[in-house]
């Protein structure tokens, strides 16, 4: 007999370079709006070659962020927790005394934690002397902390899974929170991932020849399958969802978003920075066999996309090979790769697109490569589709993969 429980998303909250709630994001997808500028500060940093990415403009907490509240909290921790108050607005949980109990956890992710906290130890590597270290370094510096400072905040007492898996570390967030609550082990997980910008996370791909560089049009970067494309753009960001079995969300009332009726996770196991067809193939079969649906259920992908020439070309054949020629699209053309947060925006955003009936295209994409497989690639404009199963897919450094599957409600 199956105990499994019913999996809903009952809440969002998003900081983003397109917008902070839905309608601003909806507003700059369907204008064809990218978030990607020329990063004027960047051309100080001698040997980098790209100086594009799509950064939140004008970040900053609200007022109630007390200075003592904040001591712990770099940027993407700020980002995070940001996200989750907004979230919890608006599952109406606010508040609520389930959420600081041990009813409710956490599970999520960011590639790395504050690089200017990293930089309070470099005087003691390089100088031998630890002036710049205070109390809340490590703790600003640490991988996990956007769940450790969000858990704090909100008070959560539940279990906690931080996903510091780099690209994947939002959709795992979702996958995890997502399990332990289909096994009754927790009735609220506040799931997702955060990422803040860094040119040091440029440099990375800069190195490996998978960093956009054209820099005099960051309107027309990146573009993900696209013949022309040369290579990623970095965002930052961070999206928040709630989760809650479906008992728990109908008997308080709650709006729901979606239900989240698959999820699978895999490693390669083969290269560290170059996908695997085959691997990347198992992890969607396996997601189709947890939510119990077949590729003619589901009306639309959300591609990882990221506009890498290895990446474009394994996951379109990959897709192709298990789904066919389904309708398909990348919002990192948008956003930019927001690392640790994209898996949880693009899931958010496309369960959002799925509930109005649209979806929008991949911005930039004008001719195909032809080493891409033959998927049925949104370009142009955005296009009206009426499903009620999508899938979206998220691949990593480091060969991890996932796949989500979502249902609309």
């Amino acid at each position: 007999m199956n105990n499994n429980k019913r999996v809903v998303i009952t809440g969002a909250g998003v900081v983003s370079s397109l917008g902070n709630d839905w309608s601003e994001v909806k507003a700059s997808l369907q204008s064809g709006i990218s978030g990607v500028r020329f990063m004027d500060d960047w051309q100080k940093y001698e040997g980098l070659g790209t100086y594009l990415a799509a950064p939140v403009a004008d970040f900053a907490l609200p007022e109630h962020y007390t200075k003592k509240k904040k001591r712990s909290m770099g940027r993407v921790a700020q980002m995070g927790v940001l996200a989750t108050e907004r979230a919890l607005v608006d599952a109406n949980l606010l508040g609520d005394p389930k959420i600081n109990s041990a009813v409710t956890g956490i599970a999520y992710g960011s590639a790395t934690g504050s690089s200017a906290a990293a930089l309070e130890f470099v005087p003691m590597l390089e100088n031998l002397s630890t002036s710049r270290i205070n109390s809340s370094t490590y703790l600003r510096m640490m991988a996990h902390t956007a769940a450790v400072n969000i858990s704090v905040y909100f008070g959560t007492q539940g279990r906690m899974y931080t996903t510091s898996t780099a690209c994947t570390a939002g959709s795992q967030g979702i996958g995890y929170a997502y399990e332990a609550i289909r096994c009754g082990q927790q009735d609220i997980m506040i799931a997702g991932g955060a990422e803040e910008l860094c040119p040091s996370q440029a440099a990375v791909f800069d190195t490996l020849f998978a960093a956009s560089k054209k820099n005099s049009t960051p309107e027309a970067t990146p573009r993900p399958f696209d013949a022309q494309r040369d290579g990623l753009v970095l965002g930052e960001g961070a999206c928040t969802l709630i989760l809650e079995s479906y008992e728990h969300a109908t008997a308080r009332g709650a709006n729901i978003i979606a239900e989240v009726i698959g999820f699978a996770t895999n490693t390669d196991g083969a290269h560290l920075v170059k996908p695997n067809t085959e691997t990347v193939k198992r992890v969607m079969t396996m997601a189709m066999e947890d939510a119990g649906v077949t590729p003619d259920d589901i009306g639309y992908i959300s591609a990882h996309g990221t506009a890498t020439s290895h990446g474009d070309i394994a996951e379109s054949q990959a897709t192709f090979e298990v789904m066919g020629a389904k309708p398909i699209s990348s919002l990192k053309s948008y956003t930019g790769h927001t690392l640790g947060a994209c898996g949880s925006f693009e899931a958010w955003a496309t369960a959002m697109m799925m509930n109005e009936g649209w979806f929008a295209p991949t911005l930039n994409l004008e001719k195909v490569d032809e080493r891409c497989a033959p998927l049925d690639y949104i370009q142009k404009e955005a296009r009206d589709i009426q499903t009620d199963v999508f899938m979206s897919n998220n691949l990593a450094f480091g060969g991890v993969n996932t796949s989500l599957i979502l249902k609309r409600m």
